[in-house]
């Protein structure tokens, strides 16, 4: 038991880089802008936005280091996408902080119940 709890907390701690990420709502928004309209240039992303092309590009940047999504070059233009297995392994990682959740709710509701 002890060592589960120890592995999955080393890979939540994995998962601290994604959430950081996603954790902003300029950054959330082009997460979203990206898996409902598919890969987009930057000057598709920054219309919009609220924000510059400079500042959607920074926080492009900051999801690709997480790993969330990445570019390539088309002619003179950087497109971005999201990155389908890192999307999902953010579901993973909620799905376990959630059934851990459903675990200790359990153990309060048997201890209350048995007083």
């Amino acid at each position: 038991m002890a060592r589960a709890r120890a592995s999955a907390a080393l890979t939540l701690h994995h998962a601290a880089p994604l959430f950081a990420a996603l954790g902003d709502d300029t950054r959330l928004g082009l997460v979203v802008r990206l898996c409902e309209g598919g890969p987009q240039s930057i000057s598709g992303l920054t219309q919009g936005a609220g924000v510059t092309r400079q500042a959607v590009t920074k926080h492009l940047r900051t999801l690709e280091a997480a790993g969330v999504v990445s570019s390539r070059r088309d002619g003179r233009e950087q497109v971005w996408e999201i990155r389908p297995q890192r999307v999902a392994q953010a579901r993973r990682y909620l799905e376990q902080i959630s059934l851990g959740w459903d675990e200790a709710l359990e153990r309060l509701r048997r201890f209350v119940e048995t007083d």
